[in-house]
């Protein structure tokens, strides 16, 4: 792997870090509202974004869940599940943007794991709990979508890395 590579991976990994510092309150509960969510979009334009989102998410989860071995496992889990999908299907949408929409889709419906990882954690209802999750990733995700397509006509995603 290019240092570049490692070097770019790192300044996402970090910024994933820093944003889910500042919505900590909303990050970690059965209504979430991650912001740090949107640089899951940076899969769509390169797959070797891949190992900053996951190490932005782990960190993320090791410094500031309060049930952090669950968040490990299951946070961790449904970010890897969503990204190798995501990755997958990729190849065959054509347009960013559409393939924003997909990944949007993915991430949401692959809530059902954090749902699961908050009724074995903290005995939630699952169909709540997935509804208002996924709520929450739908929401970011969406909101993600025109700014980092626009970050992406100034930064070109694609090819930073």
């Amino acid at each position: 792997m290019k240092l570049k590579t490692i070097a770019i991976n790192g300044v996402f990994a970090a910024l994933y870090i820093a944003v889910t510092f500042f919505v900590q309150p909303f990050g970690f509960s059965n209504i979430q509202f991650r912001l740090s969510e949107i640089f899951n979009h940076l899969i769509v334009f390169n797959k070797k974004y891949f190992i900053g989102i996951v190490v932005g998410v782990i960190l993320a989860n090791f410094f500031y869940s309060p049930i952090v071995a669950y968040d490990l496992i299951f946070g961790v889990g449904q970010t890897v599940i969503s990204l190798f999908i995501t990755i997958i299907t990729s190849k065959l949408i054509k347009g960013i943007i559409p393939r924003m929409i997909v990944n949007t889709i993915i991430f949401t419906a692959s809530m059902f794991l954090i749902a699961i990882e908050l009724k074995l954690a903290y005995g939630l209802p699952f169909p709540l709990t997935y509804l208002t999750t996924a709520v929450g990733e739908f929401v970011v995700m969406v909101i993600g979508i025109p700014i980092m397509y626009y970050l992406n006509k100034r930064v070109n995603f694609e090819k930073l890395i």
